[in-house]
């Protein structure tokens, strides 16, 4: 958090998402409390007192004082800790620094985001009047709808883990179900569930749970959004829609597009996922591999773009509006789902962490052998595209409305097109330096060499293979000189090999 602001580099500094300066030459200025709420509830920032924004956007100091640094610090933390300010102190002492900028005094306050269980940070004791965000480099209210969210993400009993008491279990589409159960007996044979029946087996992978109203079996949200059909599941989420779009011709609007809501197919996840993979890696080429007399059709790509696919559908808050979104384009895909991103943006990129905001839909998932459960799913999409040389994926939030988005590109990145380029030049100025070295090496032949070249052909005849030991004799000189002589001859191309490993003759070319 503290690489956040350097003092070193105040001159440079303008405001942005994560910096935002406060004159404080009154007190505490009332806006911080503002700024400190959007800070925590989005990606964290510095506060820094003490310092205004010129016209021209610059930074200039307002002239505090070390006599005003105690009253400020004792303000701050005492309203800190005022559940009537704040609902939550984030801050600990190491969070506060203190600099002097020529005769004037700045107070740098970090702020950290906060906890997915600690959000929403408000003020003012008003949850939704009282919570913002951050959104480039202005703090802006949240909408009830977005601190609903924050809501539902407090609790690790994720929003799919809801069992739905009014729905029978005969709302769910059995032949998904079944198909489900096909791909989770051809890839684990002999698992302990495959032997129960539909409804035992539904409660088992979390797509069904024992109702606390009725003592009755009922469906999951998770087994609904999995299982169900779209018009089943939008009366449990009104906002559910999953959407693919196909524009590989820029004349043509879409060359394909599937949507849940069209009513020629079921609409569930489950669907969605298989149909959707098998479109997008229509075009990734496979190289030719076998295992045991079998073609194997997959490659770190391919288990990326499930890894890709599943991620988006298993993150998804399906109460958001807008829905699913993946769009193939010709030489990109971009992935976007409802909600923002539990872990934080930079611990998705660096992974380690597994925080689903579907935690049920993700067990299924992982059933049938997609998906991640230990937090590298994304390093490994960033890594498979590293190996191919393409640009690098790029992962955005967008809030009001929360959206998550993933962009692959599969196309070179210009620094490896350069270092290949390079790498090409480098290959054929080699090859170069090697035949001019050959060519030299033959034009510079010494007296001696050429004396002992003129005794080894005297002493061929046409047509008759030698062995090299042969000629230590003839030319009186060791077996390593001798051989010397003879490997320059075959590259002036005067004596031709057998091209035997062991037991390698040599004979005089006819032409000589």
């Amino acid at each position: 958090m503290k690489t956040t602001f350097d003092i070193t580099k105040f001159d440079s500094y303008r405001e942005n998402n994560r910096l935002e300066v406060k004159r404080a030459n009154g007190g505490l200025p009332v806006a911080l409390w503002v700024t400190y709420s959007a800070f925590a509830n989005t990606y964290g920032g510095a506060i820094i007192l003490g310092v205004k924004e010129e016209k021209d956007k610059s930074w200039k100091t307002t002239g505090l004082k070390v006599s005003d640094k105690d009253k400020l610090l004792e303000n701050l933390w005492n309203l800190l800790h005022n559940r009537q300010k704040v609902n939550v102190n984030l801050l600990t002492e190491e969070a506060i620094e203190i600099y002097d900028v020529g005769e004037d005094l700045i107070i740098v306050i970090y702020v950290p985001v906060a906890k997915r269980e600690q959000k929403p940070i408000y003020i003012n004791d008003d949850i939704f009047d009282g919570t913002f965000r951050r959104d480039h480099s202005g703090d802006y209210h949240c909408t009830k709808s977005q601190v609903k969210v924050m809501l539902r993400d407090q609790t690790d009993e994720t929003m799919d883990m809801k069992v739905l008491d009014e729905v029978p279990m005969e709302d769910l589409n059995y032949e998904t179900v079944h198909a489900y159960r096909n791909s989770h007996r051809a890839l684990r044979p002999g698992h302990p569930f495959e032997r129960l029946d539909d409804q035992e087996y539904l409660r088992s992978i979390g797509a069904a749970a024992i109702s606390s109203n009725d003592g009755k079996l009922h469906p999951t949200a998770a087994g609904m959004l999995m299982f169900g059909d779209e018009y089943n599941i939008v009366r449990q989420f009104p906002e559910y829609f999953l959407d693919y779009r196909e524009m590989l011709d820029p004349v043509t609007r879409w060359t394909d597009r599937l949507q849940s809501s069209s009513g020629e197919w079921s609409g569930n996840v489950f669907d969605f996922y298989y149909r959707v993979y098998n479109k997008i890696i229509k075009d990734i080429k496979v190289p030719f591999k076998t295992i045991n007399g079998t073609r194997i059709d997959n490659t770190p790509v391919h288990d990326s773009l499930r890894e890709a696919l599943a991620n988006c559908l298993v993150n998804a808050d399906y109460f958001g509006v807008r829905g699913v979104v993946v769009k193939k384009e010709q030489d990109r895909l971009i992935l976007e789902n409802p909600g923002s991103i539990r872990t934080g943006k930079d611990q998705m990129r660096i992974g380690g962490i597994s925080d689903p905001r579907n935690k049920v839909l993700l067990k299924m998932f992982n059933l049938v052998d997609v998906g991640e459960r230990a937090g590298s799913g994304v390093p490994n999409i960033f890594n498979t595209w590293a190996d191919e040389g393409w640009v690098e994926p790029v992962i955005e939030e967008q809030f009001n409305p929360d959206r998550t988005f993933l962009t692959l590109e599969f196309k070179k990145n210009d620094r490896k097109k350069a270092t290949e380029k390079n790498d090409r030049k480098k290959a054929t100025e080699k090859s170069d330096r090697k035949k001019a070295t050959e060519k030299s090496d033959r034009k510079e032949v010494t007296k001696r060499t050429q004396m002992q070249i003129d005794t080894v052909l005297e002493y061929m005849e046409e047509g008759k293979w030698y062995k090299a030991g042969e000629f230590v004799e003839v030319l009186g000189v060791k077996e390593t000189r001798t051989k010397e002589v003879l490997r320059l001859m075959l590259q002036i191309g005067m004596l031709e090999t057998n091209k035997a490993t062991k037991g390698k003759r040599y004979r005089k070319v006819e032409h000589m």
